[in-house]
């Protein structure tokens, strides 16, 4: 889970920008929050990422103890292509893992997340 500061911003990079599709959504009006669960499949096969969104609250730091999330995609250079054309910040360029290994980028969500692309094991 993530807390993000604006729900639709994030929905944007991660549905539009990064092509998963929103599983389940609920506003908890008690709670004055809402759970949304985004992914690239059912939650019964794939991992999916929780974005919650405080409705009072719109401001968090990232903090230390969290590092990225990483999503495998097929080809980390046209990726990157077109999430720089969506207006996407791009804060590593694709290119070879330094140690060896595969090629990976990173980019950062609105909310100052990163995310690592990395080569999707066929």
């Amino acid at each position: 889970m993530i807390r993000v500061k604006d729900l639709d911003e994030s929905l944007k990079f991660y549905c539009d920008g990064l092509g998963m599709d929103v599983l389940k959504k609920k506003d908890y009006e008690s709670g004055r929050f809402t759970n949304t669960f985004v992914g690239y499949g059912s939650e019964d096969d794939t991992a999916v990422i929780e974005l919650t969104y405080n409705w009072d609250t719109h401001e968090y730091d990232v903090g230390d103890g969290f590092g990225h999330i990483a999503i495998g995609v097929p080809d980390v250079y046209a990726t990157c292509d077109d999430l720089r054309k969506k207006g996407v910040n791009i804060t590593r360029d694709a290119g070879p893992m330094k140690h060896g290994g595969g090629v990976i980028a990173f980019v950062e969500d609105p909310n100052g997340y990163k995310i690592e692309l990395t080569t999707r094991a066929e």
